[in-house]
């Protein structure tokens, strides 16, 4: 099942190369000392190309983005900062979807750096995002609307049993479905109102297996689960 479809088009490939605000982005990532450089008309659907849990492998606390009126100026933002941290290049990760062609500008004990250059960045007048989460959060919402048919078709795809999930011939549906789900609580949206009831109970099983807990503001008789 495609999943794409929930997940707004980034405008990079659809208009051309220069119109249009954009959006220069630093993305740490979580676990290892490796920061993504790059440039973006839709940071979050560039974030989701990269990595479909993007919320766990990026430091989204840690990472920021400096808005531009044009591309042009992101572009020259982007090679700026390139130049700058040429020393500390290093191979793109493993775990990076290699069909987003993000294997370049990655770069190791860079951080601290390009963090500062943000904020010198910032001091020249530039909108910069920092960090990431309330933006993320802001144009995540933004796709509530969208969620409740998304529900619908994932059901359509089990035939109506999302129990079908947790069996291991949907297995790749399932890892596709939490990848989508997971994004809200980890950003502090609600999922309870926009999801069909059943696959909302679904999910808040498989969350709690996953967390040993409820979901984030939910307790226990909201869930549907006794002490």
């Amino acid at each position: 099942m495609n999943m794409s479809f929930l997940r707004s088009s980034d405008p990079d490939s659809i208009r051309s190369a220069s119109e249009g605000r954009c959006f220069l982005y630093v993305l740490p990532c979580r676990d290892e000392d490796l920061v993504k450089l790059g440039f973006s008309r839709n940071p979050l659907a560039r974030m989701e190309a990269l990595h479909p849990r993007y919320f766990d492998f990026f430091d989204i606390d840690r990472g920021c983005l400096v808005e531009t009126d044009t591309v042009r100026e992101a572009r020259r933002l982007e090679l700026e900062l390139a130049h700058a941290m040429a020393l500390h290049s290093a191979p793109q990760p493993l775990l990076i979807r290699e069909q987003a062609g993000g294997a370049t500008e990655w770069y190791r004990g860079a951080h601290a750096g390009l963090q500062d250059a943000a904020s010198r960045i910032e001091r020249e007048g530039f909108i910069v995002h920092r960090p990431l989460r309330p933006w993320l959060r802001s144009q995540l919402s933004n796709r509530r609307g969208d969620l409740f048919s998304w529900g619908e078709a994932v059901l359509a795809a089990v035939e109506g049993e999302p129990a079908h999930l947790d069996i291991s011939a949907y297995r790749p549906l399932r890892t596709d479905v939490l990848a989508v789900l997971d994004a809200y609580p980890a950003l502090g949206i609600a999922l309870a109102p926009l999801l069909p009831d059943a696959l909302m109970a679904w999910y808040r099983g498989a969350y709690r297996s996953a967390h040993l807990q409820s979901l984030p503001g939910e307790d226990d008789d909201a869930s549907g689960q006794t002490p």
